[in-house]
C-alpha cells in the first residue's frame, strides 16, 4: 500500500471547499485546508448582508463544523505568505506547512486600478467583513442624515453612488432602491424622499454586461421604474472629500461610494514570473496543474486556463467554473494515486441568473431566457441550496420570505468592533 499523500488546499472558497469534500474519506490522501477565515461563506448573498436584510451567520459555515467525522481533513487558519515549490512547502502567517500535491484556490480581491482614494474610502464587496462594515457605513450616514438640518449635508449623506453595473451592482442598486421606499420613509421620517439618490455607474454600453440583451434591458427598465439613476459609459476616476469625480470631469456629492467593479487574482510569493497571466491569475494547463510543476495545482477565479476551446481566453470568473473545477481536480488527484489517465478540464455552462428588486430577476440558460417573479423564486432556490449546512437553508429561507412579506427586517444593528467604532 503506497504512503498516504498530503494535500494542501489553500482557500475555502466554491474551489478550495468542493475539492475538500469531494476527497472526503478517501484515505489515500491527508487533506488541510488553509483559510485566513475559520468559515466558509456564499459571495451571492453577500450584498444582503450589507443591506440589513440577512444575518452573516445564513451565509456562513465553520470550516471544522463541516470537517467533523472526515477523518482525512483537517483546517488549518492562516493567510498565505510565500510558496517554496523547491522544498514543497508553504508558509502562513500561522506557521508552515509541508506538502505532496499543492492546490492554489484563493480566488480574487478588489481591484481599484491603482486609484488610492478609491481604494481608501470607497466599500469593497468581497468578504463578510466588507458586506458587515457597509451595513454599519450606510446606517451611520443615515443616523447623521437625521441629525443635521443642511440640505446639502442630507444630499450628500443619502446619496449612495455605486460603480459597477454587474450583477453585484445591479443587485445592491435594486435592495437599496427597495429599502428607500419600504424602510428608510418608516425608520427615518425625518429624512425627506428625494434628498438622497442612488446612481449605478458603469462604463460600458449596458448593464450585466455578460448576460443577454433582454437581461440587459429588464435590469435597465426595473431599476429606472424604482429611481435608481442609471448613467452608463460613465467611469470613477478619483473620490476626495465625499466627492465622486469621473472620468469626464463631472461630480456627485456623495458619503457612501460602492465599489462593485473590477477584480484581479491575489497574488501568491514564490512562483516564478512566468506562470503568472493577465489579471495576476495563474498559468495552469488542461488538468488545472501549474505550468513546468509536477504537484501544484490552481483552480477556480485564481487560475487561467488556455486550453479549453470554447474559452481560448481563459474561464469567466464564475463560482460554477470554481465548482466544477474543484470537483474534476479531486477526481483526477484520486486517478493520479491510481495511475489512471486524468480528464482535462471543460466548463459546462449552465447559465446565468440576477436578481434586480423584490420579485423581479433575470434568468439566462443556454437555450432560453425568462423575468419577472418565477424567475426570482429560481433565483432564491438556486442561490440556497449551495449554502453549507441543512439548518442555515431552513433558517435562511424562513427570514427570507418573512423579510419579503413584511417589508422591514430588523437587522438594522451597528454593531462594530472596538477599533471600526472609533474610525467612525
Amino acid at each position: 500500500m503506497s504512503p498516504t499523500k498530503k494535500i494542501v488546499i489553500v482557500g475555502g472558497g466554491f474551489a478550495g471547499l468542493n475539492l475538500a469534500k469531494k476527497l472526503a474519506n478517501h484515505n489515500e490522501y491527508k487533506v488541510t485546508l488553509v483559510d485566513k477565515n475559520n468559515y466558509h461563506f456564499f459571495p451571492p448573498l453577500l450584498y444582503q448582508v450589507s443591506t440589513a436584510f440577512i444575518e452573516a451567520s445564513n451565509i456562513s459555515y465553520p470550516f471544522r463544523r463541516m470537517f467533523q467525522g472526515k477523518d482525512n481533513l483537517t483546517f488549518y487558519m492562516g493567510g498565505l505568505i510565500n510558496v517554496d515549490p523547491a522544498n514543497n512547502t508553504i508558509d502562513t502567517e500561522n506557521g508552515s506547512l509541508a506538502y505532496d500535491y499543492l492546490v492554489l484556490a484563493m480566488g480574487t480581491e478588489t481591484n481599484f486600478f491603482g486609484m488610492e482614494n478609491v481604494k481608501e474610502k470607497a466599500l469593497p464587496m468581497k468578504t463578510i467583513d466588507d458586506a458587515l462594515h457597509m451595513r454599519n457605513h450606510v446606517l451611520l450616514r443615515l443616523e447623521e442624515a437625521v441629525r443635521t438640518t443642511n440640505i446639502r449635508d442630507q444630499e450628500r449623506l443619502g446619496n449612495v453612488v455605486i460603480a459597477g453595473g454587474g450583477p453585484t451592482g445591479v443587485e445592491l442598486a435594486g435592495m437599496l432602491a427597495e429599502m428607500g421606499t419600504n424602510i428608510v420613509s418608516k425608520d427615518y421620517p425625518s429624512v425627506k424622499k428625494g434628498q438622497g439618490r442612488i446612481y449605478l455607474i458603469d462604463s460600458g454600453d449596458t448593464l450585466l454586461g455578460p448576460m443577454s440583451k433582454k437581461s440587459q434591458e429588464e435590469a435597465y427598465e426595473v431599476l429606472s421604474r424604482l429611481g435608481v439613476n442609471i448613467l452608463l459609459g460613465t467611469s470613477v476616476k478619483d473620490y476626495v472629500d465625499d466627492k465622486v469625480i469621473f472620468g469626464n470631469g463631472e461630480t456627485i456629492n456623495s458619503a457612501t461610494l460602492i465599489w462593485a467593479t473590477g477584480v484581479i487574482a491575489r497574488a501568491v510569493s514564490g512562483l516564478p514570473a512566468e506562470v503568472v497571466g493577465r489579471g495576476r491569475r495563474i498559468l495552469v494547463d488542461q488538468f488545472n496543474k501549474l505550468q513546468n510543476s509536477e504537484n501544484i495545482f490552481v483552480i477556480g477565479d485564481q487560475s487561467m486556463q488556455l486550453t479549453d476551446e470554447k474559452f481560448p481566453n481563459g474561464h469567466p470568473q464564475l463560482a460554477q467554473v470554481a465548482i466544477q473545477q474543484g470537483k474534476l481536480l479531486a477526481r483526477n488527484l484520486l486517478k493520479m494515486q491510481k495511475g489512471a489517465p486524468l480528464k482535462a478540464f471543460h466548463y459546462h455552462d449552465k447559465g446565468s441568473m440576477a436578481i434586480i428588486a423584490k420579485y423581479k430577476a433575470v434568468v439566462d440558460l443556454p437555450r432560453a431566457f425568462f423575468k419577472g417573479f418565477f424567475a426570482w423564486i429560481v433565483w432564491l432556490f438556486i442561490h440556497i441550496i449551495p449554502i453549507a449546512g441543512f439548518r442555515n437553508k431552513g433558517k435562511l429561507a424562513f427570514n427570507w420570505f418573512w423579510s419579503f412579506v413584511t417589508n422591514d427586517p430588523t437587522l438594522r444593528l451597528i454593531i462594530r468592533p472596538q477599533k471600526e467604532a472609533k474610525e467612525d
